[in-house]
């Protein structure tokens, strides 16, 4: 964190800005000043603006009316070169990547390195190598993109930005899929940047994360500037206070123990592609967590349980009796139901509207001989909408128009009305607000209660601590060990995650500290869970 004394001049100021959409005032004449070597947090619910206001910052967007300054000189991209070419980057919360072409392709679209005409490989590994390896991502640069995990991807584009011109970097969720090493190794590239003199607009739904490596702060609240102040002298109460604007004395539903019912579903030997046999298994009224490291295995685990991806070998019993899921249909028939970590780009038709995708699973109860029943449609949507709280104008409202934490309660209406038994969770809050993130957490916890087995995987390892019962640990593509909650705690569960990885292929020495503040600041994010939860340290 920057001392405020040290903080130089203005590089960027917003004044005025407002933005409109069909029936929506998405920013009401907002205000923003970022100052030279400083890191500023813009925060809010989901739907306060933020996003309105990165996207025109970045030239994707024409604010309505307002001016901006960079530098001191009048600004007005016309579209995303234009912003680059004034030095502004953006690492989006929705990732821009080109799935087709290589790891080194995507850092250096703009300017591949050529030689005779031709693009120059050799040198073009070279240069990629050095920002993978600065941002921690352990990849071939000729691996196609669009092979990489969500994790390894918002990696990747953290990395794109390393290399160009920068005056003003917006990060927008850069931690959503992390673990704690990843987010404290972006950190030390932040402070190196700041170092340089350039302005981070810095975009997280983490609040520790603010307070850690924060400055100042700007507070939007439906689509309104609320205020800008330093971080110093602030905590997170007052900060949640001025997002919501309303007091939350909780950040998880309180924990109540629960007795197991039967189980639903084991997995036995279960191998995902390029991983170790798993065996597990899930009991009605279970939420269990899935922890581990990027890379370690998680979501490839889920997705083979779920047929996603086709499994290497083991077997899958369904209430003690053995079932063949090699499709994502054999799940569902089979009452298992996947919530994707890609929410947008897999989980959900974002063109289409709310009752289309709450339905999808559940086409053969709206149609009859071939013909879709939009009147049924609607009634089981407009059910889902108020069972789940789902803030929309409509059910016929594009599923793209709604928040983060709206669009998350769509998918899981969806496999609600599926019939699901087990639900499988990826990443449940990524991306979402703190207020969004607590329902979605009481939802997750009452479909427990309900009798259903949730597994739950998660980078946010606090979240796991806060609403599961038992924690598997994943490290390196195999189950390291299995914790119950009484015995949880953050660094137990951290040096599970790294127990598969040899001294070979552990931190480098510059590293060392990474670790082990990262199991610092997890065990004491769980003991303050269990506190707020009514649990005993």
């Amino acid at each position: 964190m920057t001392s405020p004394d040290a903080l130089p001049d203005v590089v960027f100021e917003a004044s005025g800005i407002a933005k409109r959409f069909p029936g929506v005032v998405a920013l009401d004449g907002v205000e923003l000043e970022l100052r030279a070597g400083e890191v500023h947090a813009l925060l809010g619910e989901n739907g306060a603006g933020k996003s309105t206001l990165v996207r025109i910052l970045a030239g994707i967007q024409a604010a309505d009316a307002g001016t901006m300054r960079l530098a001191g000189r009048p600004y007005a991209p016309g579209d995303t070169a234009a912003a680059m070419r004034a030095g502004v980057q953006v690492v989006h919360q929705e990732l821009n990547l080109l799935p087709n072409l290589s790891v080194a392709e995507n850092l250096f679209f703009s300017q591949l390195p050529r030689r005779y005409g031709f693009v120059d490989r050799r040198t073009l590994h070279r240069r990629a190598a050095g920002l993978l390896a600065e941002v921690g991502l352990d990849v071939p640069p000729g691996m196609k993109a669009g092979q990489l995990g969500i994790a390894q991807m918002q990696l990747l584009e953290i990395a794109r930005t390393l290399w160009q011109d920068c005056r003003v970097l917006v990060m927008d969720e850069p931690t959503a899929t992390l673990t704690p090493r990843e987010t404290e190794r972006l950190f030390t590239l932040l402070r190196r940047l700041t170092a340089r003199g350039t302005a981070v607009l810095y975009i997280s739904h983490h609040l520790e994360e603010i307070f850690e490596i924060g400055d100042r702060m700007t507070v939007f609240r439906n689509g309104r500037h609320v205020v800008t102040k330093e971080l110093a002298g602030t905590d997170t109460a007052e900060v949640i206070r001025l997002m919501v604007g309303r007091d939350m004395e909780r950040e998880y539903p309180p924990y109540t123990a629960r007795e197991p019912g039967p189980e639903l579903l084991r997995a036995e030997g279960l191998r995902p592609a390029g991983g170790a046999p798993l065996s597990f298994a899930l009991r009605a009224g279970e939420v269990v967590g899935i922890a581990g490291l990027v890379g370690s295995g998680r979501t490839e685990a889920v997705r083979a349980l779920f047929g996603a991806d086709r499994a290497e070998g083991g077997r899958v019993l369904v209430r003690g009796e053995e079932v063949r899921i090699r499709s994502p249909r054999d799940a569902v028939r089979h009452g298992i139901s996947l919530l994707t970590e890609d929410r947008k780009g897999q989980g959900l038709v974002l063109d289409m509207p709310l009752a289309a995708n709450v339905t999808l699973a559940a086409i053969r109860t709206v149609s009859r001989g071939g013909l879709l029943r939009r009147a049924e449609e609607e009634r089981l949507a407009r059910a889902a909408v108020e069972s789940l709280a789902v803030r929309t104008p409509g059910v016929r409202t594009a599923v793209r128009t709604l928040s983060g934490g709206n669009q998350q309660k769509v998918v899981l209406g969806r496999w609600l009305l599926a019939g699901t038994d087990v639900l499988i969770v990826d990443e449940p809050t990524r991306g979402i607000d703190v207020g969004a993130r607590y329902e979605i957490h009481q939802q997750l916890t009452g479909l427990a209660e309900q009798g259903k087995a949730l597994l739950v995987v998660s980078s946010d390892l606090p979240e796991l601590l806060g609403i599961c019962d038992r924690i598997l640990v994943f490290s390196r593509g195999a189950l390291a060990g299995e914790v119950a909650r009484a015995d949880f705690d953050g660094s137990r569960i951290l040096a599970l995650a790294y127990s598969g990885y040899s001294s070979a292929s552990a931190p480098a020495p510059d590293e060392a500290s990474a670790p082990e503040a990262a199991g610092t600041t997890a065990s004491a994010s769980a003991s303050d869970t269990r506190a707020k939860n009514g649990d005993q340290p």
